[in-house]
């Protein structure tokens, strides 16, 4: 394996037809006074990408979003504006979590859900509530962009928020997701290391960092920290042996694993 070839370069380019999407880390404080719990979907098994595996609720952004974010004082096709929009409309897709709408009570959010899960724009959503959703609430921390052969290649910018207060049952949207829980990063890696659980590699590096700190500002502190720059993991021979590899200097813990271990999609 020629090593020269595999080493990333300063700031890499977004590869070609990578998908924009965006990820959000929900914390809460935890019942026994341990670190932050954090909100955990598992994803159902017939997807195409990451089947079976635990991840931060998310997805890709919709062209709505844009128009979202513009609403709410962003420029025109700005990427942030939209990732934040669809890191909280996919979050309430999938979980049934309002996150940053605090406008949105608990009665209303069954109903909102199965609009936005049946086509309704939430441009049009929010227009007809005459309300904002708070996309300041959001602290961001990093952006993956794993360029897998195995794998679509998604863009995506991840996000930290402390979870709003809600008494309704949390459910997955059963199309993508089979499962939905709270723990925290320490829980949800020790369920990967004893084989009750699969993680994918950026996930697995990200709950790494998130295990450093103890609730959500520590790590809203930990986050300003550091730089927010495209990571693409590189395949790295070490003694003969590949392992996948991140950059140094960017907050995280862990930064290479072996290639045969690691998830990929």
């Amino acid at each position: 394996m020629n090593d020269s070839t595999l080493r990333p370069y300063a700031s890499p380019p977004v590869p070609e037809g990578a998908i924009p999407a965006a990820t959000l880390v929900i914390m809460r404080p935890s019942d026994n006074g341990g670190p932050d719990e954090i909100l955990m979907v598992k994803r159902a098994t017939n997807m195409a990408f990451a089947a079976g595996a635990l991840v931060f609720p998310g997805g890709r952004i919709d062209p709505d979003d844009y128009l979202v974010a513009e609403r709410h004082g962003f420029a025109p096709h700005d990427a942030e504006g939209a990732a934040r929009v669809a890191a909280l409309r996919e979050t309430i897709e999938e979980t049934g979590l309002a996150v940053g709408w605090d406008g949105l009570r608990d009665r209303e959010i069954a109903a909102v859900r199965r609009a936005l899960l049946g086509g309704t724009l939430l441009s049009d959503i929010l227009a007809s509530r005459d309300e904002r959703i708070a996309l300041d609430a959001l602290v961001p921390f990093a952006r993956w962009c794993p360029n897998f052969k195995e794998a679509r290649t998604f863009d995506t910018r991840f996000y930290a928020v402390p979870a709003p207060t809600h008494g309704h049952e949390l459910t997955v949207e059963e199309a993508e997701h089979s499962q939905i829980f709270w723990a925290s990063a320490h829980a949800t890696l020790a369920m990967a290391e004893r084989g009750e659980a699969s993680v994918i590699f950026p996930t697995r590096r990200n709950l790494e960092r998130l295990a450093q700190r103890t609730d959500f500002e520590d790590f809203a502190r930990h986050a300003e920290e550091y730089p927010i720059e495209l990571i693409t993991p590189w395949i790295e021979d070490r003694g003969g042996r590949p392992y996948l590899c991140i950059p140094e200097g960017l907050g995280y813990p862990v930064t290479s694993e072996a290639f045969e271990r690691a998830r990929r999609s």
